[in-house]
Order: structure tokens, then C-alpha cells, then sequence
């Protein structure tokens, strides 16, 4: 029980910490006050940190440069569209050379796309709609968005646990046999929420900046037309597993087609540049040998123990009352930790000092 009071200690840390070192701060891309735990300078550290392990472990950098750059400078073109000091950020872009289909971003501006889904498009605007996408996971802040959402929810939990172990009353205990889990539970539930919600706000932050530099939107709804035929096949792709629900996605581009940006359809200045793409990446990547199956990755985007050391080096501490050099914590903590266990949430703002 010493532990779980230890634990109850750093859990309601983080929840005070929550409203006295950060709190809500207006976010210039959604328009909107965003509750976040992480500052702009951690997020910059992180991504810089957990950036070459995700390239390495998914297979290295497409080896062809000429792609890379024209990769890289659409996704500059698009972060050159975003708000506030986000064009500031040190934005990156590795197309990976792996035969998977996905893309994700972390934070600070690091942008992944695998060449295994670049192949599967047909046309430019397809690509800028993927990557203004994951360019608006960023300016929407929701990696640091969620991870201090979790942090408060892991917070009322240890501490609802915490008052039920101590109670002297019956029926605290009693009522808490159940609440307790049920709050736990409940968290999730509101984390995938969240999530979904995330993607929405994303692909509305995609159009926007797609359309800002003249690509037809139509190009991020092909896109979720393709996931939406792949979520039906034996393996779909590993983007279905942190981009849920294309037909929902799809339903929402097609009334910003209908409305905002209706302007955008049948005119010439809105392209999906099928030609240029054809020739300058896919006639290129088709030259190259085939991209390598996709192997088990240890890193996940949406854990942080996985792949931020700071982070997975307090983690291990926690667990088993040692220090380890973050530079090796990652590999330590999955030796550590059993397969499938929840990382706590609460422990990337002890990592940072938000105790």
C-alpha cells in the first residue's frame, strides 16, 4: 500500500500541477482554449528525441533523395500555411522505407508517411491531404493534449483509490469497489472519444491548409475512401489503428465540400496533379527494390513510454525502484514491464518535473 500512496502522491501532483503551471491556453489553429500539461519547448525535445528510433525501427529513410525532398518541401508548404508560431516549429518529414500503411506525427513537427501507402496513392493532393493531416495532429496539439487528459484521469483514479483504502467507513468501501474501476474504465471511454475527435479536427485542419496551397480536398477524401476499403480486408492497415472510422471522416469532408469549401470543386486553381505525381514519385519508387514487410514495432505514437526515454526512464523507476540512462530506458522498461501493461500516464509530467 506504501506504493499505491507514493503513486497517489505524483497522481494528485499532476492534477495541481495541471492548474497552476499550465492550464488552459488559447490554441490559434482550432480558435479554441486547449488544456495541456506539455509546453511548446518539451514537445520540440520529444519529437527531436524519439524521431530516430521511429526511422530506424521502421526500415530507414526511402533511399532515394529526390523523393524525400519532394516529400519534405509539400509538407513545408503546408506548415507554411498553419497559425500562430506553429510555421516556427522544426518541422520534418521522413517518408520510411517500409511496405506498412501508415502515417503519424509526433510532437515538435516530426512527420512520418511509409512509402507502403505513398504507393497506394494516385495523385498529389492525395498526398498533401495525408500529410496537412498529420501537419494539423500537430497545430492541434493533441499528443499533448491527451497525455494531459490522461494525466488527470489516472489522477482521480489513484486518488479515489487512495480515500476508499483509508476510509474507516463501510460504505465508502463498499460504493468504492465499484466506483474505482468504473472511473478507471470511464477514462478510456473518454480517451477514445477524444481520439476520434482528434481526427475530425485534424482532417478539417488538413483541408484547410491543402486548400490554402491549391490542392483539391477531394484528395484527402480519396484517401479515407482507401482505408475504408481496406478496414474490410484480413489485415488492414496499422493508420485504421490510430485513425478510426473512415466513413465518418468521409461524411464530414463531403459536407466541406458542400459548404466551405465548395468553391474549391470543378475549378482550376484546386489540382490533384496525377501526372506530376506519377513522375516524380511513383515512377521513382517503382525503380527501387520492394520496401520491406512491415515488422512488430516496439515504439507506439500513442505511448510515450515506448519511445521517449525521459519518459520510460521514470516509468522504470516507478516500477522497479531503479535508475537506468534514459538513453537505454526504453529498452529496459520493455524488458521490465509485462506485455500489454497500461503505461501511467501521470508519469511523463514526473519525467519533466510537474510533480
Amino acid at each position: 500500500m506504501a506504493g499505491l500512496r507514493r503513486m497517489g502522491r505524483a497522481a494528485l501532483g499532476c492534477v495541481a500541477a495541471a492548474w497552476t503551471l499550465v492550464g488552459c491556453a488559447y490554441n490559434p489553429a482550432t480558435g479554441q482554449k486547449q488544456f495541456t500539461m506539455i509546453g511548446r519547448n518539451a514537445e520540440i525535445r520529444l519529437g527531436a528525441e524519439a524521431a530516430p528510433g521511429f526511422r530506424d525501427e521502421m526500415g530507414g529513410l526511402v533511399p532515394d533523395a529526390a523523393v524525400q525532398a519532394y516529400v519534405a518541401d509539400l509538407t513545408r508548404r503546408l506548415a507554411a500555411q498553419t497559425e500562430g508560431d506553429y510555421p516556427t516549429l522544426p518541422w520534418e518529414t521522413s517518408l520510411v522505407n517500409s511496405a506498412d500503411v501508415n502515417a503519424f506525427a509526433i510532437p515538435g513537427g516530426k512527420l512520418f508517411i511509409t512509402r507502403g501507402l505513398v504507393e497506394k496513392m494516385t495523385n498529389e493532393a492525395q498526398l498533401a491531404g495525408v500529410m496537412g493531416h498529420e501537419v494539423g495532429h500537430v497545430t492541434g496539439r493533441h499528443t499533448a493534449e491527451q497525455i494531459s487528459t490522461a494525466m488527470l484521469i489516472q489522477g482521480g483514479a489513484v486518488a479515489a483509490a487512495i480515500i476508499v483504502d483509508q476510509s474507516d467507513d463501510p460504505s465508502i468501501r463498499r460504493v468504492g469497489r465499484v466506483a474505482v474501476p468504473a472511473l478507471a474504465i470511464g477514462g478510456q471511454l473518454v480517451m477514445l472519444k477524444f481520439g476520434r475527435d482528434d481526427e475530425l479536427e485534424a482532417d478539417r485542419l488538413g483541408v484547410r491548409y491543402m486548400s490554402r496551397i491549391g490542392y483539391d480536398p477531394k484528395g484527402l477524401r480519396q484517401v479515407m475512401e482507401l482505408f475504408d476499403r481496406m478496414a474490410g480486408s484480413d489485415r488492414p492497415p496499422s493508420f485504421l489503428s490510430t485513425h478510426p472510422d473512415p466513413g465518418a471522416r468521409i461524411a464530414q469532408i463531403d459536407g466541406m465540400l458542400r459548404g466551405e469549401y465548395a468553391h474549391t470543386q470543378g475549378s482550376a486553381q484546386f489540382r490533384l496533379n496525377e501526372t506530376e505525381f506519377r513522375q516524380n514519385v511513383l515512377a521513382r519508387l517503382n525503380a527501387l527494390p520492394p520496401a520491406p514487410k512491415a515488422k512488430t514495432a516496439s515504439r507506439d505514437p500513442a505511448l510515450p513510454a515506448t519511445w521517449c526515454g525521459v519518459c520510460a526512464a521514470a516509468r522504470y523507476e516507478e516500477l522497479t525502484g531503479r535508475s537506468v540512462d534514459p538513453r537505454d530506458a526504453v529498452a529496459a522498461l520493455a524488458a521490465a514491464e509485462a506485455p500489454g501493461r497500461p503505461i501511467h500516464a501521470w508519469t511523463l509530467a514526473r519525467a519533466h518535473g510537474h510533480e
